[in-house]
């Protein structure tokens, strides 16, 4: 993300891949000279932050604009306290698995366990130079009566270090492979730092975006937590991002124009995955991003209202794209029940989905759920054989394949085998987890780096339920749409979700106008057809989306008008809690 908005920045009505929430005038600053400037005056701070951030790069820039400006400045860098590498490893190692698996469990450890933390907190500032720096991660541990900085970094950069191999996971280890590093990220220092992120919060002075190499743009939490109020009782997008993958098509690069268009597809659109996915600030044109569970750390309740209780900091709906138009098959797949989840993965809510089709082509398919004559024996016998001579499997004579059309909603509770087949673009409505997917077969495919993807078969047959087969697909698993309330140019549409889901969606169809109320429950939302919509909360805030672009309305709003700004109907997608 540029630092600063371009002057090129996408016009109201097209896909803005940099959405913000403006604070006004002089409410961003820009630059390590000015936050130099401050922390000078300060005398001592504590300068923590997340994984992943260049705290070398930070504390060079810092070191040379306070001694430009006359100061000596002594460091304390809490990395040099960490336990010894091997030591933290061994500490993890419960929650990483085994080597050989996908996934770990959520790391119930303290940030503080990771470090020799009664020595970091010894650490006093030292009189004998005029700033008192603490920088790393985990700097608060020492408790200083001195401001507190928080440097976040947004997920999608720090996974483009993590490939580069310029960073470490917390204590050090930096694994031969992304895979490896990504799940300790997601297990261990993201459950971490999270929990320390929220512990803190309170207590932060400034908040500052690690995101670029040689610049910073950084706020007082007055501001802050201003820009948070504003968007849990109006409206909150989150920045999207967009990943190549082995199956991937190129709806995407041909319908969102400011996309990168060198790499080779697009595969995923994180429209809103709220683990990865950060909030924007704008002010003078200057950027600043913050991750998502800020919002919900401090805002849960005007965000989910009747539902806060039940979720708690996890914003429970997420949007992506899947994106096969002129691509490739996903790969043959399901999702853990809830109670193998919660005991085998510690997770709270388990991967409940649908599919429904933005956009497809003639041919495109859907494959869900099983023959009516499932052989669960045959079927695992077959897919192992495929694995082990690499052998091509005809994956219709055990999955149905359904035709996709424009608009339909295919139901994926967890343990049903399924998968998008090529040319489809399909609007993923999901549960929030995202990661925990069994794939069976996988049409021999390599990775975009020429690896074998992981199979899970294990997993996937402790998981399936194989009573979703035959007739019952289609009268179960396909939603069937039931007009449920209209007026003279607006029709209001319920695509009925599986009762396992616990939300569920309609579509609302209109011409010129529409208002809704929240009935104080959170409203995640997508123009599926049209060109663009206005909405205007009961507050009076006013913002323009674009086709395909995600948005939520949270309960806080109360309501809202939508105004189709386009020349034929507009269709709009709305997911809520049940």
């Amino acid at each position: 993300m540029p630092a600063k908005l371009k002057k090129d920045a996408a016009a109201a009505g097209t896909y803005n891949i940099y959405p913000v929430c403006s604070l006004g005038e002089s409410e961003i600053f820009n630059g390590y000279d000015s936050f130099a400037e401050w922390i000078i005056k300060q005398k001592n701070v504590m300068i923590d932050g997340y994984v992943g951030v260049f705290w070398g790069e930070i504390k060079s820039a810092l070191h040379l604009q306070i001694t430009n400006a006359g100061f000596n400045v002594n460091w304390i860098e809490t990395a040099t306290y960490l336990k010894p590498t091997s030591e933290i490893d061994t500490l993890v190692q419960p929650f990483l698995g085994t080597s050989d698996s996908v996934w770990g469990t959520r790391c119930l450890l303290e940030i503080k366990d990771l470090y020799q933390w009664e020595e970091l907190a010894a650490q006093l500032p030292d009189e004998a130079f005029t700033i008192n720096i603490v920088i790393g991660c985990a700097a608060t541990l020492v408790n200083w009566d001195a401001p507190i900085i928080y440097i976040d970094l947004p997920k999608n950069e720090l996974q483009y270090r993590m490939r580069a191999g310029s960073i470490s996971n917390l204590g050090g280890n930096q694994y031969t492979d992304p895979g490896s590093m990504y799940k300790r990220f997601y297990f261990v220092d993201w459950v971490l730092l999270n929990h320390h992120k929220k512990e803190i919060l309170d207590k932060i002075t400034v908040i500052a975006d690690g995101q670029w190499m040689d610049d910073i743009n950084w706020m007082f939490k007055a501001s802050f937590i201003n820009g948070l109020n504003s968007i849990s009782q109006s409206v909150i997008r989150a920045r999207p991002w967009f990943e190549p993958g082995v199956w991937g098509g190129q709806w995407i690069s041909q319908h969102i124009p400011t996309v990168n268009k060198e790499v080779v597809n697009y595969a995923w659109s994180f429209e809103l995955i709220v683990p990865e996915n950060g909030l924007v600030f704008e002010s003078d044109g200057y950027l600043l991003e913050i991750s998502f569970d800020f919002l919900m750390f401090h805002n849960r309740e005007q965000v989910l209202g009747k539902h806060a209780q039940q979720f708690g900091d996890e914003f429970p709906i997420r949007f992506d794209f899947l994106d096969t138009y002129d691509g490739d098959n996903l790969s043959i797949q399901c999702h853990p029940r809830l109670k193998y989840i919660k005991e085998v993965f510690g997770e709270k809510i388990t991967q409940d989905e649908t599919y429904y089709i933005l956009d497809c082509k003639n041919d495109a398919k859907v494959y869900l759920g099983f023959q009516e004559n499932i052989d669960p024996v045959g079927f695992k016998d077959a897919l192992l054989n495929s694995q082990n001579e690499n052998r091509e499997l005809n994956i219709e004579d055990f999955v149905q394949s359904h035709h996709a059309k424009k608009h339909d909603l295919f139901l994926i509770p967890n343990g049903t085998i399924h998968s998008a087949g090529a040319n489809n673009m399909v609007l993923e409505i999901s549960a929030t987890p995202y990661i925990f997917t069994f794939k069976m077969y996988d049409w021999l495919r390599l990775d975009l780096d020429g690896n074998l993807r992981p199979i899970n078969i294990e997993h996937a047959f402790n998981n399936l339920d194989f009573e979703r087969k035959g007739s019952r697909v289609q009268d179960e698993l396909i939603s069937k749409p039931q007009i449920i309330g209209e007026g003279t140019d607006w029709k209001l549409i319920h695509l009925p979700t599986h009762h396992e889901h616990f939300y569920d969606v309609h579509r609302i169809d209109f011409e010129d106008e529409v208002s809704v109320n929240t009935d104080n429950c959170c409203h995640v939302l997508m123009l599926v057809e049209g060109e663009s919509i206005l909405i205007e909360t009961a507050s009076g805030i006013t913002q323009v989306f674009a086709y395909a672009e995600t948005f939520i309305v949270p309960a806080a709003a109360n309501s809202y008008t939508l105004t189709n700004l386009g020349k034929d109907t507009a269709r709009l997608i709305k997911a809520f809690l049940k």
